[in-house]
This record gives structure tokens, sequence and C-alpha cells, in this order.
């Protein structure tokens, strides 16, 4: 049975133990006694040295703790080093998640399903809905919390008595139990700060809706002023750029998205008009083969376009007429025949399209569909060509 020193004292960052069982290679080593945190309940595990070599991995096996080593470990009286920076920022982000579950549990009566420490964020899943007002309130009243500095403790407590818990344990025996003076009651393995201040700033970041649970995406401590540092970089470079206050900034891009859009709407519909007259006049100038119809063949580098379905259909418009497009990148078709040009083009396209691999369809004047591979797309070609009367 590996001694959890961490369940004692989450500063302790050095220490010696001796190895009890290792592997055969000596890379996955068990100690009597460990400061290193194993991955467990949403945290992390702990880095830093064994022996002078870098720990990779560190794992709960029940009763021991497993080390897993960059390199072999002949020692077999060791001394660990735990990473400083590492663990202090768990133990900030571990305490703040017990804080903000706490809050908008007393708050709002949303309890915590779920919690995750992740290399950039942190989340907690929460059951039920929050409106982004409650979730300020949340935060509001979460850093008050911290501000009070209130004293974080470890105790261990039988399971047979009442513990008062915010999440009722499964354990049985002693429990390990975390507590925030006058706010919170958790059985806990994870490493936590003395005092809810050492937390630091509790910044909520996002909100999602995961298998009918909201995920709330915060960050703690350092984390949250490293990223408040990062957007506030972010938006005065947008604001510069716009040349105004930070505060009006959000108008001001709104209105240009605004303006964007109503540009990107003009473009489009001048693009369709200007495909249109191409169709038009493309028909005039092109000869009717000897069966009265008129055939137009394109080559696009490009891929299709709505300005190339918009020449097509007005092309096939005009008059007896077939229209086909055939696109490299991706390979792409596409098919238009006028009403009375004999062609059913969703027919053709369907029954071409199968054996080259492709996949589409369309209805009687218009169809469209895809090709595996530039050889596919030329084959296709050949086919179409010869069954519509194409030159070839």
């Amino acid at each position: 049975m590996t001694e959890r020193l961490y369940y004692q004292d989450s500063y302790l960052t050095e220490f010696r133990a001796r190895v009890v069982d290792a592997s055969p290679d000596r890379q996955r080593v068990y100690l009597d006694r460990t400061a290193f945190y194993p991955t467990s309940g949403g945290q992390p595990f702990d880095t830093g040295e064994l022996g002078g070599l870098k720990v990779v991995e560190v794992t709960d096996e029940g009763d021991r703790i497993a080390h897993v080593l960059a390199d072999a470990l002949p020692e077999t009286e060791v001394a660990g080093r735990i990473d400083r920076e590492r663990r202090f920022d768990h133990m900030q982000q571990h305490t703040g998640q017990h804080l903000l579950s706490a809050v908008l549990l007393e708050l709002f009566h949303t309890p915590t399903v779920s919690f995750h420490l992740g290399a950039e964020a942190c989340t907690i899943d929460v059951a039920g809905a929050l409106e982004p007002d409650q979730l300020r309130e949340a935060e509001r009243r979460a850093n008050q919390t911290i501000f009070e500095n209130r004293p974080v403790t470890i105790s261990f407590e039988d399971s047979s008595g009442d513990l008062g818990l915010r999440k009722p344990t499964e354990r049985e025996g002693l429990v390990r139990i975390v507590s925030i003076e006058n706010l919170d009651r958790s059985a806990c393995g994870g490493t936590h700060v003395g005092a809810t201040g050492e937390i630091g700033p509790i910044l909520i970041r996002k909100l999602d809706r995961i298998r009918g649970n909201l995920r709330i995406e915060f960050l703690c401590g350092g984390r949250s002023i490293a990223r408040a540092r990062a957007d506030f970089d972010a938006l005065s470079k947008i604001a510069r750029v716009f040349s105004s206050p930070l505060d009006e900034t959000p108008a001001l891009v709104d209105a240009q998205r605004e303006k964007l859009q109503e540009s990107e709407r003009t473009r489009r519909r001048l693009s369709t008009e200007l495909a249109q007259a191409s169709g038009r006049a493309l028909y005039g100038e092109t000869a009717p083969g000897p069966d009265g119809i008129r055939r137009v063949l394109r080559h696009l580098e490009a891929s299709l376009s709505e300005e190339s379905r918009a020449e097509a259909q007005s092309f096939t418009a005009a008059g007896p007429a077939i229209f086909v497009a055939f696109a490299e990148n991706p390979p792409a078709i596409l098919l238009a025949a006028s009403s009375n040009s004999g062609v059913n083009c969703g027919e053709v396209l369907k029954r071409l399209l199968g054996p080259a691999g492709g996949r589409g369809g369309g209805n009687v004047t218009l169809a469209q569909g895809s090709l595996p591979s530039k050889a596919a797309l030329e084959g296709l070609a050949e086919s179409l060509s010869r069954e519509l009367n194409f030159p070839v």
C-alpha cells in the first residue's frame, strides 16, 4: 500500500521514499510513500522527477500508485520532486471547482455532475439550465468568497456518520473531506489550496449543452489572469483597427458585419445576374446541331459555383439546349438541359455516376454530382459526351 503524502499536505513537493516494487524494465515503479498525485477525479497527474528521472505518468491502482518513468530507475532509495508550478495550478483549479459548484448549488439548486481539469481550461457539467445572468451572479458570488479568504481544510471522517456532504459518497470507512468554511463539504482525494484567497480570480468563459446538461468552462488563478490579458490584448488590437475606444468596438464590429453581409448579398445578386446574361448571350452565339439542339461544354479548373448553375439554367431556358460543366477541384459535373431537349438530367447522371464511383442527383432539367478522382471525371466526361452527341 502506498502512503499518499498529498492527502495531508498538498504543498509538499519534495520527499524521499523507498521502491517496493517495479516492472522488469524498472520504468514503472511503486513506492512506500509518494507526494505524486495520480490521475483521478477529473484531475490530471503530477509531473516532476523521481531519482533524477522524468515522471511521465502517475496512475492510481487502488492500494498503490504507479510512477511511469522516462528511463529505468536503478536505485531503491529515491528522492522525488514535484513540478511546483503545475501542482499549484491544479490546486487552484480544483479548489475553484469546489467553490463554483457549491455556489451554483446554493444559488440555483443545480448540482454538478462531472468535472474535468484540462491543460488550458476546466469544465463542470451541471444538471439543469442556467441563464447568462445567473452565471454572472455565480461568478460574482464565487469571487466574493475568494476575497473573504475562507479557510479550506482537510479532515478524515467515518462514512457511518452524518457527513453533511454536498454530494453523497459511496466510499466506506474513513472518508477524506475537503471543506470550505461555511459553504462546502465534499469527499475528495485531490490537492487543494489552504484558503480561498489562493484560488485567485474565477472567470467563467463558455457555455455548451452536452447530453442534456450544461457544460461550464472556467479558469482560476494564474490561468484566468493570463486569459484576461490575452483577451484584452486581442480586443485592443481590434479597437486600434477601428480607431475607437475599446468599449465602443463591439457596436462598430456589428455594424461592419451588417455592411459586409449586405455587400455579399449584393455581390451574389450581381454575379447571378451576370451569369444569367452570359447564358443568354452564349445561347445566341452557339450554333444548333443537326437535331436543332445547342450544346455547350465547359471545363473549369476550380469548383462548381452558383454562377455556373445560373449560367447553365439561363442557357437552357432560351430554347432546345444542353449545358455540361466539368470541374476539376474537386472533381464534379453539372448537367442542365431544356425541357424540350429529350434529356432527363437526373436519370442520366444517376446512371453514369454509379459505375464511376460518384454521387449526386437532380431533376429533369438540372443535376449535379461529385467524383472520387480526376481520372473518374475524365471517364465520365467521355461517356456523357458520346451519349449527348457532343463533338469528341
